[in-house]
């Protein structure tokens, strides 16, 4: 998984200005990140656990690894918010006063 560079100008294009769209991707990869969050807690609580209490647990249980595998192979929010801001697949607003 090597560095993409992403051209500010696009980001500029699809936002009132570069800064506008960096703020609306960081708080879309806030979302997106909460989201895994939850959605990794509940996979993580439907494995049953072996009864201790030490950190080699994670090792010696293949059903929580395979999770935590899979979410490692997930695109990262950050670059999934960039990719839906440049996709035009997220709206904002300002907020009124």
């Amino acid at each position: 998984m090597g560095i993409e560079p992403v051209d500010l100008r696009q980001i500029d294009v699809k936002a009132g200005n570069i800064y506008e769209g960096i703020i609306v991707a960081a708080k879309k990869a806030r979302q997106v990140n909460d989201e895994n969050k939850v959605e990794f807690n509940a996979l993580v609580s439907t494995i049953p656990s072996s009864g201790t209490e030490d950190d080699s647990e994670d090792i010696e249980n293949p059903a929580q690894l395979k999770i935590a595998l899979d979410f490692e192979k997930k695109e990262k929010p950050h670059i999934q918010a960039l990719h839906d801001l440049l996709d035009g697949r997220i709206e904002y607003k300002y907020k009124s006063k």
